[in-house]
């Protein structure tokens, strides 16, 4: 059975105009907002292994750019379901906060298919999220490693207030040296959110760094420019996903 609806676009048509804003971006020009449209199709091997590890970080931004207008595309997802059931060519490999306002996939305006996603609180990583992201790069193809932290985060206000409670405890204090590494001059503790947040950044910077450091396989990849590591903040006041490199 055919999946058509008379306002589909295809993918390809997309990824045309996300390559367009690319090269306006490198030209210093203002990027032009991608206008909604219906989504049906899947990323191909084709489409993605052409794509550009800063292509596909401008895809995400003028994702997030139709979520903040609330146009996204009209994505079929029984469609996408079904055609990516024989296989799947992610662009990327996302490390999120399983905070249930922080949804990467809708506030980047994704597919089916489109990327990998790992969420744990605080967006924090180790040895089973690593080989998740090795096996999204280097066998599945994905260019590009996204750590996705964002403001107001529990796991983080928690880490600054010392809150102990079973396994989380040990996870908590994985967050703690982006505490002491945050430069503030405010008060520093949970309930001020403004340090909230900039303990939020230094920590989704720090997990990048220990990406790198704790997988040669990943660093390598990125030395010899086949991915990019990337990280990013998702602000829950406007919905903008700030995206950063370190």
């Amino acid at each position: 059975m055919k999946d058509n609806h008379p306002l589909q676009s295809s993918r390809r048509d997309v990824l045309k105009k996300t390559f367009a804003l690319s090269l306006i971006s490198v030209t210093g020009a203002a990027a032009i907002p991608l206008p909604a449209m219906a989504f049906s199709d899947i990323l191909s091997k084709e489409e993605r292994d052409k794509m550009t590890p800063d292509e596909i970080i401008e895809h995400f931004r003028q994702g997030n750019i139709r979520f903040r207008q609330n146009k996204p595309m009209e994505h079929d997802y029984l469609a996408q379901k079904r055609r990516t059931s024989s296989g799947q060519y992610p662009a990327a490999v996302i490390l999120s906060c399983i905070d249930s306002r922080a949804p990467a996939e809708i506030v980047l305006d994704t597919g089916i298919g489109e990327v990998f996603n790992s969420r744990v609180a605080g967006n924090i990583s180790n040895r089973d999220i690593l080989g998740s992201m090795e096996y999204s790069c280097a066998i599945a193809g994905a260019k590009v490693v996204f750590v996705l932290g964002h403001t107001r985060c529990g796991a983080v206000r928690g880490a600054i207030d010392n809150a102990e409670l079973g396994n989380l405890t040990g996870l908590l204090n994985e967050i703690k040296p982006a505490i002491s590494q945050t430069v503030y001059q405010g008060e520093r503790k949970g309930s001020n959110y403004d340090f909230v947040d900039a303990v939020s950044r230094k920590n989704t910077e720090l997990t990048i760094g220990n990406i790198r450091k704790n997988s040669p396989v990943l660093n390598s990849m990125e030395q010899e420019g086949k991915i990019k590591i990337i990280g990013g903040m998702y602000h829950l006041i406007g919905g903008r996903v700030e995206i950063f490199e370190v």
